[in-house]
């Protein structure tokens, strides 16, 4: 019998050196991070890049979030402030990206940064992940490993499903945060735009100020297209109790999971909830359900990502 993940590889010896030599030669791969699978290219390489767009149906308006191994790496193409070297030492490597400003002679391919002055920068910290960047010479160009506007993968069969045998995909096991980064805008003022596992009062605590939630006019961020996160089927928010022939998504003791309930965290673990959020929508799409119905979650700290993505899930 055939395996049909077959292009599914552990990390070892021979596959790092074939990840590496596709990279090198402006191929994709999917690679796994903390927060979700991502599609990686050679972020200098036009090639590279366009094929990331190409595959993923990707708006060209969209930037990609630039992933380096270290920060002597990124100084060659951002210039860092104290805010950002501040939280550097503190998150990273870890879930988070910041907005700087672009040096004039960067290399990076401006379909990377979808010709903007800015450049979206992430330090991963999967380990795997991490072994690709320290061989290599160049970033990572690396957006979520899903078609554009749908929900990203939290695990290596996620990626199948949705690319099938188009790219090798590098198993990493399951993402242990389960959505994407938060996003700091650092090039005037600080500002997320887009919330993630890392809160504003925690970023408050380290750069003593105050950090506000700003709305993108100009997309200067991934995760920012108002339609996205999508499993393909309505969405019902802060619903009070399931509706007929409906999937219906709770948080909570109260709710126990069972036939058409689905509990993203019974213990009310915030955190939980939010790795727990993209493989349910993902489960629930694939049992075929007509549209799901979600409870009202929370919206504080990594409750206030998680409404995020259901309010882009539900346009």
């Amino acid at each position: 019998m055939n395996n049909i993940y077959s292009n599914i590889k552990k990390l070892n010896s021979k596959i790092q050196l074939k990840v590496i030599h596709i990279l090198n030669n402006d191929g994709l791969i999917a690679l796994p991070t903390e927060t979700v699978y991502g599609l990686a290219g050679n972020a200098y390489s036009h090639r590279a890049v366009n094929k990331i767009f190409k595959i993923k149906n990707r708006p060209k308006i969209n930037p990609i979030i630039v992933h380096y191994f270290t920060l002597k790496d990124a100084s060659k193409d951002v210039f860092f402030s104290k805010e950002f070297l501040r939280l550097h030492r503190y998150f990273c490597p870890g879930p988070i990206t910041f907005i700087l400003k672009k040096k004039k002679y960067s290399n990076l391919n401006k379909l990377t940064t979808a010709g903007l002055d800015s450049v979206a920068v992430r330090f991963p910290k999967h380990k795997v992940l991490r072994k690709i960047l320290k061989k290599i010479n160049f970033p990572l160009a690396m957006p979520s490993a899903n078609k554009s506007g749908k929900v990203s993968p939290t695990c290596a069969k996620h990626v199948y499903n949705q690319f099938g045998k188009k790219i090798i995909i590098v198993d990493g096991g399951n993402s242990t945060v389960g959505i994407e980064s938060t996003v700091v805008d650092l090039t005037s003022g600080m500002s997320i735009l887009r919330p993630g596992i890392i809160s504003s009062s925690q970023i408050q605590k380290v750069v003593g100020k105050k950090i506000t939630y700003k709305k993108n006019r100009k997309i200067r961020s991934p995760g920012n297209l108002k339609n996205h996160y999508s499993p393909g089927i309505p969405i019902k928010l802060n619903v009070k109790k399931a509706e007929k022939n409906s999937a219906f998504i709770t948080f909570g003791k109260k709710f126990k999971n069972n036939k058409d309930v689905y509990n993203l965290s019974e213990k009310s673990n915030l955190e939980d909830a939010a790795k727990n959020l993209y493989k349910t929508l993902i489960k629930i799409k694939k049992k075929k359900y007509k549209k799901i119905s979600v409870m009202k979650i929370p919206n504080i700290g990594v409750g206030i990502a998680i409404n995020d993505r259901l309010k882009r899930a539900a346009k």
